[in-house]
């Protein structure tokens, strides 16, 4: 008997070694292959995460090199060796302990080439071949993809190129998907890895053209890079499913409704879950009436075959470039004794729907309700969207005059202004040639950084902004701009700012929100960063800032987050809100960030290098908190 426990709790522990979590590993993009941003690290914990200090700090040398981008890497930890890609794709292999670097790997990218997403790569992905002896080259691997349109594969020891993958360690990706322009057809997001299947999408420039590369998503063999399958997320002939909600005309011309977010996986369905965007172009739909399937969705697709399991649109007829922006987060739903795998995908609109990771179908209710139409010629608006009833939705589904706010007397009239001009009947009233209020604008309520799902207390949390916008459409004939080609109108974005730089809402103009799952209800939100002080009156103190990135969650009840523009980090309690740690970072922590734990140490682990989108501080930081 003695024998027999003493076999049972080995084996125990060597299955809890192969759970992300126990091991102290953060392999993938969003901890595990799930997108969870979960770990069940608590060494650093509410009682302990005060004594939190710098561990290590890394610079990448990107900021030498160019001035303008984005880094929102998410670094992962697994075989040993931390690795981040920078933007300008260059992946560094990194001891987690010490910070120092092992080796990195240069793509050489041509820095003056134009871009669709400017400089900017969020990840990378780590496999490793479980029939492959320790010493073989590339038995483990990193997997990019790249901002030229390649997926490159890199031995995790050296960084040296799998000369067996693909062509010589290369896969180009701009190849049969359509009609392409050179810079503008990219990776962002690290592949997901689903068993010996790699699984990829692209980045497609927004609002061009009618006539735009197609947003396929593809599989390849992990080992030879062989492709296995390609799934095309608009159905391109009648024998496919989803044809009917397409002209054939626009069914053959349309691009886009590309996956650029992070897709996740389900190994033991044998399921990934592709985020899509919208078809091109983003603002009018008259040269593509119908619902547009698989345009703005949740699908979920056989990772060995490319075929349809099902699939939820969170938008029909996308108009507003309200893409599904964020990695789909499998979850559990607590139900009557049960956990009910399911999926949370939060949106642009703020939000949320928690579907059964199997069928789809949604485990709190969701209602088709009327939304306003298009007054533009051409124009066919779908008259009904989908609405979560819960978790409610995270924002005000509209805004008024009221709500305008200035730092100055002068500023709040002209922010008054803006709002009275645009027509705003709520979310979702269509583009106009007046002008419509978006809100939230399409950088979202909700926008890459995503949700992360404590599994312990059935808790999501996530990061929303409260940005408005104004869309106006101006007539072929009267515009300059030469975008959304093939269409009547272009489009005028225009980000609602007061003269003096800020939203024209009052604030706070961000909340970190946590849902309990349970129920479906909001346990607490919380103002996230604080406006820095050189961008308001001397009197004023400002919650809430603007930001790009996500949380992580862990057994320790915390909930990490960078992403505002106050260059820092912070911890919250996950049961209150109650913000228990704050650092500053050397530069903007636009990221999401991540932690591992090495020779019985936990470390904390955030890119900083700035976002030339908000205009935050720039540099190349890697930065490692961890206890004394």
């Amino acid at each position: 008997m003695r024998l027999a426990f003493v076999f049972a709790l080995l084996a125990a522990l060597v299955a809890c070694s192969g759970n992300d979590s126990a091991a102290g590993e953060w392999p993938a993009y969003g901890g595990d292959a799930g997108g969870s941003g979960y770990s069940g690290l608590d060494q650093i914990n509410r009682e302990t995460v005060d004594g939190l200090e710098v561990a290590w700090t890394f610079q990448t040398g990107d900021a030498e090199l160019i001035s303008s981008f984005k880094f929102e890497a998410t670094p992962i930890q697994a075989g040993g060796l931390l690795y981040v890609s920078t933007p300008l794709n260059r992946v560094i292999a990194i001891d987690p302990e010490t910070g120092v670097e092992v080796w990195r790997y240069d793509p050489d990218l041509d820095r003056t080439k134009p871009r669709n997403q400017g400089f900017v790569s969020r990840g990378v992905s780590y496999w490793e071949d479980p029939d492959a002896p320790a010493s073989q080259k590339c038995g483990s691997r990193i997997f990019q993809g790249t901002i030229d349109a390649t997926l490159i594969a890199l031995d995790a020891g050296t960084g040296e190129l799998c000369e067996g993958f693909g062509e010589g360690g290369v896969i180009p990706l701009d190849r049969g998907v359509g009609p392409v322009i050179s810079g503008f057809y990219s990776i962002t997001s690290p592949p997901s890895i689903i068993g010996d299947v790699i699984v990829i999408g692209s980045s497609i420039r927004d609002h061009f053209r009618v006539e735009e590369a197609y947003g396929t998503v593809r599989g390849f063999d992990v080992r030879t890079g062989e492709q296995l399958w390609d799934w095309d997320p608009i159905p391109r002939n009648p024998d496919q499913p989803g044809w009917d909600t397409w002209t054939p005309e626009a069914a053959q011309k349309t691009g886009a409704a590309n996956a650029w977010a992070p897709i996740s996986a389900d190994p033991e369905l044998g399921l990934v879950f592709v985020p899509t965007g919208s078809a091109s172009p983003d603002f009018y739909g008259g040269e593509r009436p119908g619902a547009n399937l698989y345009s703005s969705s949740v699908v979920a697709l056989h990772a060995a075959t490319g075929e349809i399991a099902w699939h939820f649109q969170v938008v029909h007829h996308d108009i507003f470039d309200y893409d599904v922006s964020s990695q789909p987060t499998l979850v559990t739903v607590p139900r009557d004794g049960v956990d009910i795998p399911a999926v949370a995908v939060v949106t642009k609109m703020a939000h949320v729907f928690i579907l059964d990771r199997a069928t789809g179908e949604p485990l709190f209710p969701v209602e088709e309700r009327p939304v306003p139409q298009s007054d533009v010629e051409g124009e066919e608006s779908w008259p009904t969207q989908p609405f979560p009833v819960l978790p409610p939705p995270l924002l005000p589904e509209k805004i008024g005059p009221e709500d305008a706010w200035g730092i100055t007397v002068g500023d709040e009239i002209q922010c008054r202004a803006q709002i009275e001009s645009a027509r705003n009947e709520g979310i979702f009233t269509p583009p106009s040639l007046q002008g419509t209020l978006f809100f939230p604008s399409w950088w979202g309520a909700i926008n890459w950084g995503g949700a992360a799902f404590d599994k312990e207390r059935s808790i999501l949390v996530t990061g929303v902004k409260r940005l408005p916008g104004i869309i106006k459409l101006i007539p072929r004939e009267s515009a300059t701009s030469g975008n959304q080609l093939g269409t009547p109108y272009e489009k005028e974005e225009t980000f609602l700012f007061s003269p003096g730089g800020l939203p024209c809402i009052k604030p706070p103009w961000s909340n970190l929100v946590a849902i309990d799952l349970a129920s479906g209800e909001i346990m607490w939100e919380t103002p996230l960063g604080e406006v820095p002080a050189d961008r308001i009156l001397p009197s004023q103190k400002v919650h809430g800032t603007l930001f790009f990135g996500g949380p992580i969650t862990t057994a320790g009840g915390l909930v990490f987050m960078a992403a505002t523009l106050d260059d820092a980090i912070r911890a919250f309690d996950i049961e209150t809100g109650e913000e228990v740690w704050k650092r500053p970072l050397p530069a903007g922590g636009q990221a999401t960030p991540m932690t591992y734990e090495i020779n019985g140490r936990q470390y904390v682990v955030i890119v900083a290098g700035g976002h030339n989108g908000l205009g935050s501080t720039p540099g190349d930081y890697v930065v490692a908190f961890a206890l004394p």
